[in-house]
């Protein structure tokens, strides 16, 4: 039996992400780390009100930690907001949990994620998956979905834009690039923490439409 941490349970990918967690018999605890109270209860379900600008270093105790934290420059403000909520805070408990014996990081980046891309997003993606990779956890995996699908509390246009384009040109897009709902990349998620894998992991966009079809059957 194990304990799962979840930080970004309030986000589309981590809302599933913590259901299906706490669906699962092998986890005996699941420890979510949030900035707002969560609305349900569960027997499995341990809610922390986490600050992490004070960081309490005694909750990140537990076997695997997934992270789905993430905003957009439209509700960060700032790039340098951004940069905070998408590298700094999951790179932070990164370095905690280590401490505490964590073995397993498991990272929701991007497609194309890359420390020297062009783009300010990717670009934060992959520096952040370089900087983890580097800590030393027994297993670091990080996925790589493409546009997420899924119904969201927010807003947000660019990402409807790409959806409608999505829906009329899927057929010509390659698999790597379509898009994925989140909860296929929840369940790919839960998968690849009972793989018993070892080392340092990059799983594209195609490979979490194939593990979540073999999660679910």
């Amino acid at each position: 039996m194990k304990t799962a941490i979840l930080a970004g349970a309030t986000g589309l990918v981590g809302g599933y992400l913590l259901k299906r967690l706490l669906n699962d018999e092998r986890y005996s605890s699941v420890i979510a780390l949030t900035r707002r109270p969560l609305r349900f209860t569960h027997p499995r379900l341990r809610p922390v009100i986490f600050n992490y600008e004070h960081p309490d270093v005694e909750v990140l105790r537990g076997d695997d930690l997934f992270c789905a934290l993430g905003t957009t420059l439209w509700k960060a403000g700032s790039k340098a907001a951004q940069y905070r909520v998408d590298v700094e805070y999951p790179l932070m408990l990164g370095h905690l949990a280590h401490t505490q014996g964590v073995r397993q990081y498991l990272l929701v980046s991007s497609a194309g994620a890359n420390a020297r891309a062009w783009s300010f997003y990717l670009r934060m993606k992959g520096e952040l998956e370089e900087k983890l990779a580097a800590l030393g956890f027994e297993t670091f995996i990080s996925v790589r979905p493409s546009l997420l699908l899924g119904p969201r509390e927010e807003f947000r246009l660019g990402e409807r834009i790409g959806i409608v384009l999505e829906r009329f040109f899927r057929p010509l897009i390659p698999v790597r690039y379509r898009g994925i709902h989140a909860q296929q990349v929840a369940a790919a998620l839960v998968a690849l923490a009972h793989a018993q894998l070892k080392g340092m992991h990059f799983v594209e966009s195609e490979q979490l439409h194939l593990l979540s079809k073999v999660s679910q059957a």
